[in-house]
């Protein structure tokens, strides 16, 4: 008996427990199942289908790969309005985002009579301030209008150099637009003439940074002469033209083949131009001349319509008045004829006459006559404002009885005389005599044009100009390579040396980078690159940086003597490429060395390509001079 009630029990509470373990399992399942099915009806409810869902136990499980990070987190919210969020297990992933892509840097200049005007998007690494002070130093800080924005971003290869050597094109142009892209400029301007357009295309080249891709479209349209000038002279000592205008070429063929003709000699410059006043210009032109020629020498002057015809002293009156006759019946009509025979003045009359003088070193003389004290005083004042105050001396008298124009005359001459490298300015009370020598092609049309505009179509004047190409302010530039070579006279004299293990030029070697800067100065914009080398002591890493430094500092005493840098480059190249052995003293000093090569643009890209092929980042040729440690 007692062992059955013992037994009823067991098996009593055996039961109970499998009724317990049976109905706890069916509760977590319940509860799994609620669980999984609400968080996958909210996500759906949202959209988020790619969600998966699995619960176990109380914990709810969420996988599968969302969009973004916001969706992502969205997700986890959607799940915790249905279960408790710590219930809540995050094993979803995010779909990678691909990188932001750096914007493309680019810039528009314009530059016109109007100011200047910057826009486009440069990277923050760019000197923008010292870019806008440059604008403000070509057209004045209240004609900039900077509507450049910037982006945090590095700059791409090429950028600085591009946009460097866009501000430095621009200071000369002062009609042009100028894109900038990275490795890449293209220039769009208008020259005045063929000539000048062929000057700057020769500038802009030789200041091309190496590598950088340059487009010039510089358009070289017929000029606007006003007003329209031509001024022929036949006389004993020469005959030819001193201004020649014409609105075609056909024109111009037509008036040089009269010219001819009369006696002057083949190769006369005759601009062609706009601002013709009739189209028979060439027409009156040969016919005038041909009467010049027939009287036997003189001048005739065109200024627009009105002709001014001075004969020879001493022509026949009769033929004079037939062939003037003749040449007022033949012109076109627009045309208005104005002719005269001088009178043979008596040569032991001395007319009054001011004299201005400039010589080849810029020293400039007044003499002669002048009417009143304040015409001496405006003629010092007008000749030190053109020439320099410590150039000028006066030794000009006053008198009475000269012409009341005499004060025009006189102002006008020293404005044709600053047109000179070097000459004399006779002015009379008939005419106004012009010589010397210049630097200028075109000095001798201009200073015609000039005397017409400020005299009058009726006063004689004669211009005989030399244009002289050694005086060219272009061609007298010294090529690179001159320049290389006068850069090793100096630095064959003297050394560049350093303060010990520093980067600080040292005062010695002050001399020297005064002669390089003014050497430079002659050379105009030149591609060099100025090279910095040590000696093997030390560690390889400092010294690629002292000779970095070291180079850079040679560069930055250039700027300081206002050196345009604009297509210079600073590299230091360590310890690398010894010019001498580094186990003596004296071969470690000729090892520590600064060095000027010259760059040649035409060659950059197939040095480049050799430079990637071998890994030889090592210049050829260059300039050298040592430095001490």
């Amino acid at each position: 008996m007692r062992l059955s009630a013992i037994l009823i029990i067991a098996l009593t509470f055996s039961v109970a427990a499998a009724l317990s373990l049976v109905a706890a399992n069916f509760s977590v399942t319940l509860i799994e199942d609620n669980s999984e099915i609400g968080v996958r009806n909210a996500l759906d409810r949202q959209g988020m289908t790619w969600a998966e869902v699995e619960a176990d136990g109380l914990q709810v499980t969420l996988s599968g790969t969302a969009p973004n990070e916001v969706v992502r987190f969205n997700a986890l919210s959607t799940a915790g309005t249905v279960v408790d969020a710590a219930r809540v297990i995050d094993l979803m992933a995010v779909e990678a985002q691909a990188a932001i892509a750096a914007p493309r840097f680019s810039a528009e200049i314009l530059r016109n009579d109007s100011g200047v005007s910057i826009s486009g998007l440069i990277p923050t690494t760019t000197d923008r301030d010292a870019a806008i002070e440059s604008f403000n130093a070509m057209a004045g800080k209240d004609h900039v209008a900077d509507f450049l924005e910037s982006a945090n971003y590095p700059s791409p290869h090429g950028w600085e150099d591009a946009f460097g050597f866009a501000i430095s094109a621009m200071e000369q142009l002062p009609r042009a637009k100028v894109s900038v892209s990275a490795g890449r400029v293209i220039i769009t301007a208008i020259s005045d003439s063929a000539e000048a357009k062929a000057r700057l295309e020769t500038q802009l080249r030789r200041a091309t940074p190496p590598g950088l891709n340059v487009t010039l479209n510089i358009a070289a349209p017929r000029p606007v002469i006003t007003p329209f000038t031509l001024r022929f002279q036949i006389s004993e000592e020469e005959t030819d033209f001193d201004a020649c205008s014409a609105d075609t070429e056909a024109a111009r063929d037509q008036i040089l083949k009269a010219a001819v003709k009369a006696g002057a000699p083949d190769g006369q410059r005759c601009t062609v131009g706009m601002g013709v006043p009739t189209p028979r210009w060439a027409d009156a032109v040969e016919t005038a001349i041909a009467a010049l020629a027939e009287i036997g020498g003189g001048s005739v002057s065109f200024v627009d319509a009105d002709i001014h015809l001075i004969a020879e002293e001493g022509a026949d009156q009769a033929l004079f008045d037939r062939v003037i006759g003749e040449l007022e019946t033949s012109l076109p009509d627009v045309f208005a004829l104005t002719a005269k025979l001088p009178v043979a003045a008596d040569p032991n009359a001395g007319p009054p006459e001011f004299v201005a003088t400039l010589s080849p070193t810029g020293d400039v003389q007044l003499r002669g006559r002048l009417s009143d004290e304040a015409l001496r005083n405006l003629a010092d004042s007008y000749a030190k404002a053109n020439f320099g105050s410590d150039k000028v001396y006066t030794a000009a008298r006053v008198v009475e009885g000269l012409p009341s124009d005499w004060s025009t005359r006189v102002l006008s001459g020293l404005d044709a005389l600053a047109k000179l490298e070097n000459g004399t300015v006779i002015v009379t009370p008939d005419s106004i005599s012009v010589t010397g020598n210049t630097g200028n092609p075109d000095a001798g049309s201009q200073i015609a044009t000039l005397l017409a505009g400020k005299l009058g179509e009726s006063q004689d004047y004669d211009v005989a100009v030399a244009y002289q190409e050694r005086l060219d302010p272009v061609l007298s530039l010294p090529t690179p390579e001159e320049c290389e070579a006068q850069i090793g006279d100096v630095i064959a004299k003297g050394k560049i040396t350093f303060e010990p293990g520093s980067a600080t030029i040292d005062a010695s070697a002050l001399g020297t980078m005064d002669q390089i800067a003014e050497i430079l100065k002659e050379c105009g914009s030149i591609a060099l690159e100025v090279q910095g080398y040590t000696d093997s002591q030390g560690r390889e890493e400092m010294n690629l940086a002292l000779s970095q430094s070291r180079a850079q500092s040679v560069l930055n005493e250039l700027r300081a003597r206002r050196v345009l840098t604009a297509s210079f480059t600073a590299t230091g190249f360590g310890e690398e490429n010894p010019i001498a052995p580094n186990d003596t003293e004296e071969g470690r000093e000729a090892n520590r060395r600064i060095e000027f090569r010259l760059i040649q643009p035409e060659t950059n890209e197939t040095a480049l390509e050799n430079a990637e092929d071998t890994g030889d980042t090592k210049p050829d040729a260059s300039t050298t001079t040592q430095e001490g440690d």
